[in-house]
């Protein structure tokens, strides 16, 4: 631990929970500023699936099952060239993990490959 330092002073005896305090409020301020520009991805998400850009993610999982089942272990929704699509990991029952991509606006197939 560091030696703690009086602030007023400048000696050696700084406040023990000065530091800290300083080091998560600087760590804050970068964070806080790229979320203030940017729209949350879940808020995104709903715009997308109400203009009928994207299909549902339920629609996606049924899919999914039916492809490869298994337990879904993580679910994104990334625009690629242009094109919105799903990237799903499963964890099959063997211990593979795999993954697929879909078209997000029917729900199509695009690519399945070990991760």
């Amino acid at each position: 631990m560091l030696p703690a330092m009086d602030i007023q002073t400048g000696s050696s005896r700084i406040r023990p929970l000065l530091l800290p305090l300083l080091i998560g409020i600087v760590a804050i301020l970068p964070v806080s500023a790229v979320l203030a520009g940017k729209k949350s991805d879940h808020i995104e998400a709903r715009e997308l699936l109400r203009r009928g850009e994207i299909v549902p993610l339920a629609q996606i999982l049924e899919v999914v099952a039916h492809r490869v089942p298994g337990d879904v272990i993580e679910v994104e929704l990334e625009r690629d060239d242009g094109v919105w699509e799903y990237k799903v990991k499963v964890l099959t029952a063997t211990g593979r993990v795999r993954k697929l991509t879909l078209d997000a606006r029917n729900g199509a197939v695009l690519k399945i490959k070990d991760d």
